[in-house]
């Protein structure tokens, strides 16, 4: 690849990057503002919205899962969960796994209509605004932003792994 093009890759590179983090910074105050509808902390809320896209994708979290999803200790998403499940959010459960230890968060039946009213207009106007696009478009996309997020967690894991007090040179 040319100079020249090499800096219209890099040019562009910045460009998408910026779109996503902005979007990134749209989705997370969207979360905020589904943890005020239902009156809990932010990060309970982000907790609680894991749990209900697992359940969705049929793949739902144990509390190891969730801890990782939410970047918490496993002692802090441990209360996070006792808090989610006093409000009457979650529900625990226990032998969908082979090991009987694993617990497994599922949205309680009480959280579903609210969820469903707050996330149904993002919904619909997602789907709207993705019925403009070629179907071959979109896969391209979604081909893409899966290779993104391949990249970012192998750099993470090669370049940046996470060490507690780690000197700088």
């Amino acid at each position: 690849m040319e100079d020249e093009e090499l800096a219209q890759v890099s040019a562009q590179s910045a460009r998408i990057v910026n779109e996503l983090r902005s979007w990134g910074a749209n989705y997370t105050e969207f979360t905020r503002r589904f943890a005020n509808y239902l009156g809990l902390h932010s990060t309970d809320a982000a907790a609680l919205v894991e749990i209900l896209y697992a359940e969705d994708q049929n793949a739902p979290l144990s509390l190891a899962r969730l801890s990782e999803r939410v970047s918490l200790t496993s002692g802090a998403t441990t209360a996070l969960v006792d808090r989610l499940e006093k409000a009457g959010h979650i529900v625990r459960t226990r032998g969908e796994h082979t090991d009987r230890r694993v617990v497994t968060l599922r949205s309680s039946p009480a959280i579903g209509k609210p969820a469903s009213e707050f996330f149904q207009p993002f919904s619909d106007r997602l789907t709207a605004m993705m019925a403009q696009y070629p179907p071959e478009l979109i896969e391209q996309f979604e081909e893409f932003l899966t290779d993104m997020r391949a990249t970012l967690t192998s750099l993470l894991d090669d370049e940046y792994r996470e060490t507690r007090g780690r000197e700088r040179a």
